[in-house]
């Protein structure tokens, strides 16, 4: 115990002995982050630091508030939108430094102006004493948003135009699978000729279904609306079925080509055709049509059906 004790006053002694430089360095606080001591010899209350050349400068007030609305918000106005500038690059070029050199620049598939006809229906039609011959078509040429178009359906029958509507249209893209089309519509045949303004809507509707609608305006105050909607069912990669329906309404009657106002026809079609070729595929089909209202009533009148069941063979085809 007592060589313990005369330890622990040893200790205490040399603790007390230690140089005060030491415990001065032990009790200062760290100064803190960012702060430097002043070197001997410089007056830094003497120094002039607007005339020092900092990098980050804070812009004049006025700069500043150029920027800045009203409401103190950023005015994004003067950075972005307006014109682009002289040497903007063309966005059909190739990148921002090399050109095509000797070759000229390709033309975008929007720049082209492209073409298709479709012989939709080409029948042999026969009806319960009678054997007719009727076609369906519509052809295009033009770009992806704009083209002309041209549809056309009519019967022959004993080698003669019986009655025909013919439509030359301008179609615009509106939505994607769907075109506007403006333009005019001319009927002949056997019957006086009419001559009507077009407007109408053609396109690809959900379920895939086809759709081409039309309103027309005529002479002495004449209005038609035409519906044709048709679907493609795929029994297999070549065989496929295709039901159609299609009804005219009329606003006016037209007794010298025997049309009422109102509902004056429907015909629902289905046709079973082979695709030899996606461009060629030969069918058979039957068809049903019927007349209604004063439409009726004026085939009543010549002795025509109000109701026919037709058999149809042909053949469809594109290019």
């Amino acid at each position: 115990m007592k060589h313990f004790l005369m330890t622990l006053i040893a200790v205490a002694t040399m603790s007390v002995s230690m140089s005060p430089v030491w415990a001065q360095e032990m009790t200062t606080p760290a100064k803190k982050a960012g702060e430097t001591e002043n070197m001997p010899g410089m007056d830094h209350s003497q120094m002039d630091h607007s005339k020092m050349g900092h990098g980050n400068v804070s812009p004049p007030k006025e700069a500043a508030k150029s920027d800045m609305g009203k409401d103190g918000g950023m005015v994004h106005g003067a950075m972005q939108g307006g014109s682009p500038p002289p040497d903007a690059r063309d966005p059909h070029a190739y990148s921002d430094s090399y050109d095509f050199g000797p070759i000229s620049r390709p033309r975008m598939g929007d720049e082209e102006n492209f073409g298709s006809l479709l012989v939709d229906q080409l029948d042999s039609v026969h009806t319960r004493d009678n054997t007719s011959t009727a076609y369906e078509l519509q052809g295009w040429l033009g770009r992806v948003y704009d083209r002309v178009v041209l549809k056309a359906e009519g019967v022959v029958d004993g080698g003669k135009l019986e009655e025909a509507r013919t439509e030359l249209l301008w179609g615009h893209a509106v939505a994607a699978f769907w075109d506007m089309q403006l333009g005019v519509r001319y009927d002949s045949g056997e019957n006086p000729e009419r001559k009507w303004l077009a407007f109408g809507i053609q396109g690809l509707a959900p379920y895939w279904f086809q759709v081409d609608t039309a309103v027309y305006l005529g002479e002495g105050r004449r209005s038609a609306l035409r519906l044709d909607v048709e679907y493609e069912l795929l029994l297999t990669q070549r065989l496929i079925l295709q039901p159609k329906i299609e009804i005219n309404f009329y606003g006016k009657s037209d007794a010298a080509r025997g049309l009422g106002s109102g509902l004056s026809e429907v015909s629902v079609a289905l046709r079973l055709r082979y695709e030899i070729r996606r461009e060629f595929a030969p069918y058979v089909g039957i068809e049903w049509a019927s007349k209604f209202g004063g439409t009726a009533d004026f085939a009543h009148y010549v002795g025509k059906d109000t109701h026919e069941t037709r058999l149809v063979a042909g053949v469809r085809f594109w290019f």
